[in-house]
Protein backbone atom coordinates (compact mmCIF):
# COMPACT_ATOMS: atom_id res chain seq x y z
CA UNK A 1 0.00 0.00 0.00
CA UNK A 2 1.47 3.16 -0.87
CA UNK A 3 1.97 5.65 2.07
CA UNK A 4 0.72 9.33 1.00
CA UNK A 5 3.32 12.12 -0.02
CA UNK A 6 2.28 14.40 2.52
CA UNK A 7 2.11 11.59 5.75
CA UNK A 8 5.88 10.82 4.26
CA UNK A 9 6.62 14.59 4.63
CA UNK A 10 5.00 14.96 7.97
CA UNK A 11 6.67 11.21 9.27
CA UNK A 12 10.39 12.61 8.48
CA UNK A 13 9.67 16.11 9.96
CA UNK A 14 9.21 14.15 13.46
CA UNK A 15 12.50 11.94 13.30
CA UNK A 16 14.79 14.55 13.88
CA UNK A 17 12.23 15.81 17.20
CA UNK A 18 12.67 11.85 18.16
CA UNK A 19 16.14 11.27 17.45
CA UNK A 20 17.24 14.36 19.74
CA UNK A 21 14.81 12.99 22.81
CA UNK A 22 16.22 10.03 22.36
CA UNK A 23 19.67 11.69 22.60
CA UNK A 24 18.95 13.87 25.39
CA UNK A 25 17.61 10.67 27.05
CA UNK A 26 20.86 8.88 26.89
CA UNK A 27 23.24 12.02 28.00
CA UNK A 28 20.84 12.30 31.14
CA UNK A 29 21.23 8.27 31.93
CA UNK A 30 24.95 8.93 31.91
CA UNK A 31 24.94 11.96 33.09
CA UNK A 32 27.53 11.05 36.11
CA UNK A 33 29.64 9.99 33.71
CA UNK A 34 29.69 12.45 31.70
CA UNK A 35 30.12 14.78 34.61
CA UNK A 36 33.15 12.46 35.18
CA UNK A 37 34.30 13.35 32.44
CA UNK A 38 34.34 17.15 32.28
CA UNK A 39 37.63 17.84 33.98
CA UNK A 40 39.20 16.10 31.07
CA UNK A 41 37.65 18.05 28.33
CA UNK A 42 38.15 21.41 30.40
CA UNK A 43 41.57 20.62 30.72
CA UNK A 44 42.30 19.84 27.14
CA UNK A 45 40.29 23.17 25.92
CA UNK A 46 42.12 25.63 28.13
CA UNK A 47 45.65 24.27 28.17
CA UNK A 48 45.81 22.33 24.72
CA UNK A 49 44.08 23.90 22.49
CA UNK A 50 43.51 27.68 23.90
CA UNK A 51 47.09 28.16 23.73
CA UNK A 52 46.59 27.23 19.66
CA UNK A 53 45.87 30.22 19.42
CA UNK A 54 49.14 31.67 20.17
CA UNK A 55 50.66 29.98 17.32
CA UNK A 56 49.68 32.91 15.00
CA UNK A 57 52.93 34.60 16.28
CA UNK A 58 55.14 32.33 13.94
CA UNK A 59 53.34 34.73 10.83
CA UNK A 60 54.11 38.09 13.25
CA UNK A 61 56.99 40.08 14.21
CA UNK A 62 55.57 39.51 17.91
CA UNK A 63 55.94 42.00 20.06
CA UNK A 64 54.82 41.30 23.72
CA UNK A 65 54.24 45.23 24.90
CA UNK A 66 51.19 45.05 22.29
CA UNK A 67 50.06 41.66 22.08
CA UNK A 68 49.18 39.51 19.56
CA UNK A 69 46.25 40.68 17.73
CA UNK A 70 48.10 43.90 17.45
CA UNK A 71 52.16 42.73 16.58
CA UNK A 72 52.94 42.97 12.54
CA UNK A 73 52.36 40.23 10.04
CA UNK A 74 55.26 38.87 8.24
CA UNK A 75 54.01 35.96 6.44
CA UNK A 76 56.44 33.27 6.26
CA UNK A 77 59.47 35.46 7.13
CA UNK A 78 60.66 33.10 10.32
CA UNK A 79 60.02 29.69 8.36
CA UNK A 80 62.47 31.03 5.31
CA UNK A 81 64.87 32.35 8.10
CA UNK A 82 65.05 28.73 10.26
CA UNK A 83 65.16 26.96 6.56
CA UNK A 84 68.01 28.98 5.40
CA UNK A 85 69.98 28.61 9.03
CA UNK A 86 72.54 27.40 9.75
CA UNK A 87 71.41 24.85 11.90
CA UNK A 88 68.81 23.85 10.27
CA UNK A 89 69.82 20.21 9.12
CA UNK A 90 71.90 20.16 11.70
CA UNK A 91 68.72 19.89 13.98
CA UNK A 92 66.72 18.16 12.10
CA UNK A 93 69.36 15.45 11.61
CA UNK A 94 70.01 15.16 15.61
CA UNK A 95 66.52 15.09 16.29
CA UNK A 96 65.81 12.88 13.57
CA UNK A 97 68.52 10.14 14.71
CA UNK A 98 67.70 10.17 18.46
CA UNK A 99 63.60 9.46 17.75
CA UNK A 100 64.80 6.64 15.47
CA UNK A 101 67.24 5.13 17.90
CA UNK A 102 65.09 5.56 20.68
CA UNK A 103 61.79 4.08 18.45
CA UNK A 104 64.58 1.15 17.07
CA UNK A 105 65.53 0.17 20.70
CA UNK A 106 63.65 0.88 22.89
CA UNK A 107 60.11 -0.31 21.33
CA UNK A 108 61.08 -4.02 20.71
CA UNK A 109 62.94 -4.18 24.02
CA UNK A 110 59.46 -3.06 26.42
CA UNK A 111 58.07 -5.72 23.94
CA UNK A 112 60.41 -8.18 24.60
CA UNK A 113 60.78 -7.42 28.38
CA UNK A 114 57.13 -7.72 28.54
CA UNK A 115 56.66 -11.39 26.24
CA UNK A 116 59.97 -12.84 28.64
CA UNK A 117 57.76 -11.55 31.79
CA UNK A 118 54.74 -13.43 30.43
CA UNK A 119 56.25 -16.48 30.20
CA UNK A 120 57.58 -16.55 33.96
CA UNK A 121 55.78 -18.59 35.93
CA UNK A 122 57.52 -17.95 39.27
CA UNK A 123 54.79 -14.93 40.65
CA UNK A 124 57.36 -13.67 43.14
CA UNK A 125 60.12 -13.36 41.01
CA UNK A 126 57.70 -11.75 38.02
CA UNK A 127 56.53 -9.38 40.95
CA UNK A 128 59.76 -8.89 41.89
CA UNK A 129 61.12 -8.13 38.28
CA UNK A 130 58.28 -5.92 37.49
CA UNK A 131 58.97 -3.64 40.76
CA UNK A 132 62.19 -3.22 40.10
CA UNK A 133 61.47 -2.44 36.23
CA UNK A 134 59.09 0.07 37.24
CA UNK A 135 61.17 2.29 39.46
CA UNK A 136 63.33 4.52 37.17
CA UNK A 137 59.87 5.63 35.82
CA UNK A 138 58.63 7.97 39.15
CA UNK A 139 62.22 8.68 39.34
CA UNK A 140 62.69 12.43 39.21
CA UNK A 141 64.34 13.78 35.58
CA UNK A 142 66.73 15.82 37.86
CA UNK A 143 67.41 12.55 39.81
CA UNK A 144 68.15 10.55 36.81
CA UNK A 145 70.33 12.98 35.06
CA UNK A 146 72.50 13.66 37.94
CA UNK A 147 72.76 9.67 38.61
CA UNK A 148 73.83 9.43 34.85
CA UNK A 149 76.40 12.33 35.27
CA UNK A 150 77.96 10.21 38.62
CA UNK A 151 77.93 7.09 36.51
CA UNK A 152 79.64 8.45 33.31
CA UNK A 153 82.53 10.68 34.99
CA UNK A 154 86.07 9.96 34.97
CA UNK A 155 86.20 8.12 38.26
CA UNK A 156 82.51 6.28 37.90
CA UNK A 157 81.24 3.19 38.06
CA UNK A 158 81.27 2.69 33.85
CA UNK A 159 84.55 3.65 33.49
CA UNK A 160 85.29 1.45 36.63
CA UNK A 161 83.79 -1.77 35.13
CA UNK A 162 85.56 -0.99 31.60
CA UNK A 163 88.86 -0.55 33.55
CA UNK A 164 88.27 -3.68 34.47
CA UNK A 165 87.41 -5.67 32.06
CA UNK A 166 90.22 -3.79 29.65
CA UNK A 167 88.04 -2.05 27.31
CA UNK A 168 89.49 0.81 27.99
CA UNK A 169 93.24 1.87 29.33
CA UNK A 170 91.93 5.11 30.50
CA UNK A 171 89.09 7.06 31.81
CA UNK A 172 86.97 8.71 29.69
CA UNK A 173 85.01 11.39 29.78
CA UNK A 174 81.93 10.29 27.95
CA UNK A 175 79.24 13.48 28.08
CA UNK A 176 81.69 15.56 26.74
CA UNK A 177 82.68 13.72 23.94
CA UNK A 178 79.93 14.49 21.36
CA UNK A 179 79.93 10.58 19.53
CA UNK A 180 78.83 9.44 22.96
CA UNK A 181 75.48 11.34 23.27
CA UNK A 182 73.24 9.66 21.54
CA UNK A 183 74.04 6.07 22.90
CA UNK A 184 74.31 7.23 26.50
CA UNK A 185 70.52 9.36 25.47
CA UNK A 186 68.83 6.06 23.64
CA UNK A 187 70.67 3.77 26.62
CA UNK A 188 69.43 5.98 29.59
CA UNK A 189 66.54 5.85 27.84
CA UNK A 190 65.81 2.38 27.65
CA UNK A 191 66.61 2.19 31.70
CA UNK A 192 63.62 4.43 32.17
CA UNK A 193 61.07 3.65 30.13
CA UNK A 194 61.60 -0.11 29.94
CA UNK A 195 59.33 -1.79 32.57
CA UNK A 196 56.62 0.96 32.40
CA UNK A 197 56.32 0.72 28.87
CA UNK A 198 55.77 -3.07 29.11
CA UNK A 199 52.79 -2.25 31.20
CA UNK A 200 50.14 -1.96 28.24
CA UNK A 201 51.67 -5.05 26.11
CA UNK A 202 51.07 -7.37 29.53
CA UNK A 203 47.49 -5.91 29.80
CA UNK A 204 46.88 -6.65 25.86
CA UNK A 205 48.77 -10.19 26.65
CA UNK A 206 46.17 -11.16 29.74
CA UNK A 207 43.31 -10.41 27.20
CA UNK A 208 44.26 -13.76 24.86
CA UNK A 209 41.90 -16.19 25.44
CA UNK A 210 44.58 -18.96 27.41
CA UNK A 211 41.88 -21.78 25.71
CA UNK A 212 43.92 -20.76 23.14
CA UNK A 213 46.78 -21.79 24.55
CA UNK A 214 45.36 -25.52 25.77
CA UNK A 215 44.04 -25.72 22.39
CA UNK A 216 47.66 -25.64 21.03
CA UNK A 217 49.09 -27.52 23.66
CA UNK A 218 46.99 -30.67 22.86
CA UNK A 219 48.12 -30.18 19.07
CA UNK A 220 51.62 -30.61 20.16
CA UNK A 221 52.50 -26.75 19.53
CA UNK A 222 55.97 -25.88 21.78
CA UNK A 223 56.55 -22.68 23.70
CA UNK A 224 57.98 -20.67 20.43
CA UNK A 225 54.58 -21.69 17.88
CA UNK A 226 52.49 -20.66 20.77
CA UNK A 227 54.48 -17.46 20.96
CA UNK A 228 54.43 -16.60 16.85
CA UNK A 229 50.83 -18.33 16.65
CA UNK A 230 48.81 -17.27 19.31
CA UNK A 231 50.32 -14.26 21.74
CA UNK A 232 51.93 -12.11 18.66
CA UNK A 233 49.13 -11.76 16.75
CA UNK A 234 46.77 -11.55 19.88
CA UNK A 235 48.51 -8.11 20.35
CA UNK A 236 49.62 -7.01 17.33
CA UNK A 237 46.58 -4.54 16.86
CA UNK A 238 48.23 -2.86 20.34
CA UNK A 239 51.71 -3.16 19.32
CA UNK A 240 50.64 -1.75 15.65
CA UNK A 241 48.57 1.72 17.99
CA UNK A 242 52.06 1.86 19.96
CA UNK A 243 53.76 2.05 16.85
CA UNK A 244 51.73 4.23 15.10
CA UNK A 245 51.62 6.95 18.38
CA UNK A 246 55.77 6.46 18.60
CA UNK A 247 56.20 7.34 14.75
CA UNK A 248 53.64 10.18 15.35
CA UNK A 249 56.18 11.97 17.84
CA UNK A 250 59.38 10.99 16.27
CA UNK A 251 60.12 15.07 16.08
CA UNK A 252 59.63 15.29 19.84
CA UNK A 253 62.23 14.33 21.50
CA UNK A 254 62.64 14.85 25.37
CA UNK A 255 64.20 18.25 25.42
CA UNK A 256 64.16 18.98 28.87
CA UNK A 257 66.58 15.49 29.76
CA UNK A 258 68.89 16.63 26.75
CA UNK A 259 68.88 20.16 27.88
CA UNK A 260 70.38 18.86 31.68
CA UNK A 261 73.10 16.92 30.05
CA UNK A 262 74.00 18.44 27.28
CA UNK A 263 77.00 21.44 26.78
CA UNK A 264 78.41 23.62 23.91
CA UNK A 265 80.70 21.39 23.30
CA UNK A 266 78.02 18.44 22.84
CA UNK A 267 75.85 20.30 20.95
CA UNK A 268 77.08 18.61 17.06
CA UNK A 269 75.30 15.13 17.98
CA UNK A 270 72.84 16.80 21.12
CA UNK A 271 71.32 19.78 20.06
CA UNK A 272 67.60 19.18 18.45
CA UNK A 273 64.40 21.08 17.30
CA UNK A 274 63.19 21.18 21.14
CA UNK A 275 66.63 22.69 22.63
CA UNK A 276 66.67 25.35 19.55
CA UNK A 277 64.00 26.74 20.50
CA UNK A 278 64.13 26.44 23.84
CA UNK A 279 66.94 28.94 23.73
CA UNK A 280 65.82 30.54 21.10
CA UNK A 281 62.55 31.30 22.44
CA UNK A 282 63.26 31.67 26.38
CA UNK A 283 66.97 32.77 26.76
CA UNK A 284 67.26 35.00 23.91
CA UNK A 285 63.36 35.81 24.00
CA UNK A 286 63.11 35.40 19.55
CA UNK A 287 59.46 34.73 20.17
CA UNK A 288 58.58 34.58 17.14
CA UNK A 289 60.95 32.60 15.82
CA UNK A 290 60.87 29.94 17.85
CA UNK A 291 57.11 29.29 17.51
CA UNK A 292 57.68 29.28 13.53
CA UNK A 293 60.26 25.95 14.43
CA UNK A 294 57.94 24.97 16.99
CA UNK A 295 55.04 24.96 14.95
CA UNK A 296 57.12 23.58 11.65
CA UNK A 297 57.83 20.30 14.40
CA UNK A 298 54.15 19.86 15.09
CA UNK A 299 53.35 20.31 11.22
CA UNK A 300 55.63 17.20 10.28
CA UNK A 301 54.79 14.93 13.44
CA UNK A 302 51.15 15.60 12.53
CA UNK A 303 52.34 14.18 8.61
CA UNK A 304 53.88 11.00 9.99
CA UNK A 305 50.84 10.42 12.68
CA UNK A 306 48.50 10.90 9.70
CA UNK A 307 50.69 8.72 6.85
CA UNK A 308 51.77 5.88 9.72
CA UNK A 309 48.18 5.80 10.63
CA UNK A 310 47.25 5.00 6.71
CA UNK A 311 49.95 2.80 6.39
CA UNK A 312 48.80 0.13 9.06
CA UNK A 313 45.05 0.38 8.14
CA UNK A 314 46.05 -0.50 4.39
CA UNK A 315 48.42 -3.32 5.45
CA UNK A 316 47.46 -4.42 8.84
CA UNK A 317 43.53 -2.90 8.80
CA UNK A 318 44.49 -1.85 12.65
CA UNK A 319 44.56 2.05 12.84
CA UNK A 320 43.83 4.84 15.35
CA UNK A 321 41.08 6.05 12.97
Amino acid sequence: MAVPVNAAKAKSRKLPAKRSSVSLKRIMSNRYLYLMLLPTVLYFLVFEYKPMYGAIIAFKSFNPFVGVADSPWVGFKNFEKFFESYYFFRLLKNTILMSFYSLLFIFPASLAFALLLNELRLKKLKSFLQTVSYLPHFISLIVICGMIIDFTKPGGIINSLLLGIGLISEPVQFLILPEWFRTIYVGSGMWQSLGWNSIIYLAALSGINPSLYEAAVVDGAGRWKQLTHITLPGILPTVLILLILNVGTLLNVGWDKIILLYNPGTYVTADVISTFVYRRGVMEADYSFSAAVGLFNSVINFTLLVLANRISRKTTESSLW
